[in-house]
């Protein structure tokens, strides 16, 4: 088969669908979380690193879980390590360009420390050339310990701003509204599933044919693909000048990719490490990691030339993991 019809096989065209999906079904569920967390009382910036960050997340979540039982957990791990990768380099790269992002001392403090931890835990769980279940235990302790901790600020945060005395009344419309925030949530779960399921045998289909291997394909296709909720909305809130809720959303999105999503699926499946993951991949998700927090802390924000710094070292990266 030519390379021509190759690109215009079935192949291609369920991979564009899943990808498609996958926007509209994270589109779909980060409208639906937000209104429901903000109607709740939660802060934007509580709302970007918590519940937007986790439904932008879904993708991996699913992509990686369906890989792992149906295809590869070798596509699940590239997925998950490509993605935290590309939010870095990209989403935030590409977020930058468009304009300076100041970084709160909020996210600083509280936040980055547990970016750091997944990402260091993940490297050093990975390093025997296996994630087991023990080792998914553990990363789900790390979410259990950075949920609670974020639902507690966001708990005193509300209870100082509403003081003890505030009597929370809904009316018809609030509930309708939450009603309908609902239906949106069940619609992206659905667009979700069907997606994953779409880009999985579209991607692998579709470069298989080429000659590539699952480690690329999930570094590459999947992590393009999964991240681009986490694109579309840190982009949407660049232009619209909330740059809080954009970094907000690439930290968060990180640290669940690793503990919730790669927690769950090693305790599902044991997930094999490939000896060029542990000596390529896992690297460059500490210098990406280390890099954009140095970056942040130099001026207390991620300026154009951030931006740049880190769009090029992911296209580096991408000519790095070339076969």
């Amino acid at each position: 088969m030519s390379a021509l019809a190759t690109l215009l096989s079935f192949d291609t065209a369920l991979l564009v669908a899943g990808i498609v999906a996958l926007y509209l079904g994270a589109e779909a569920l980060v409208e639906g979380a937000s209104r429901l967390a903000i109607g709740l009382g939660l802060r934007a910036a509580i709302v970007g690193v918590t519940i937007v960050a986790f439904a932008t997340t879904t993708p991996e979540l699913f992509v990686a879980v369906l890989s792992g039982l149906g295809y590869s957990s070798d596509l699940g791990l590239g997925a998950i390590v490509g993605s935290n990768i590309a939010n870095i380099g990209l989403v935030l790269g590409i977020s930058a360009l468009i304009r300076p992002m100041g970084v709160s001392t909020t996210t600083l403090r509280r936040h980055v420390p547990f970016m750091i931890a997944a990402a260091v835990a993940l490297v050093a769980l990975g390093m025997d050339g296996n994630l087991s279940a023990v080792d998914g235990g553990v990363l789900l302790v790390i979410l259990v310990a950075f949920t609670g901790y974020l639902l507690y600020r966001a708990r005193s945060a509300k209870a100082d701003a509403l003081g003890t005395d505030e009597i929370d009344i809904e009316d018809e419309d609030e509930v309708s509204a939450q009603l309908r925030d609902v239906v949106y949530l069940g619609l992206g779960l659905l667009l979700l599933f069907v997606g994953s399921n779409w880009l999985i045998q579209g991607g692998q289909g579709l470069l298989e044919s080429f000659g590539f291997g699952p480690r690329f394909i999930g570094l590459t296709v999947l992590a393009f693909g999964t991240s681009l909720p986490e694109l579309a909305a840190s982009v949407i809130s660049a232009v619209r000048g909330e740059s809080e809720f954009s970094i907000g959303n690439v930290v968060g999105s990180n640290i669940y990719n690793v503990v919730a999503v790669l927690g769950i699926l090693a305790i599902m499946v044991p997930v094999n490490v490939p000896a060029s993951t542990i000596s390529l991949d896992f690297p460059a998700l500490l210098v990406f990691t280390f890099g954009v927090i140095a970056l942040m802390l130099r001026n207390r924000d991620v300026s154009r030339l951030d931006g740049g710094i880190l769009v090029g070292g992911y296209l580096v990266f991408f000519w790095l993991i070339l076969p």
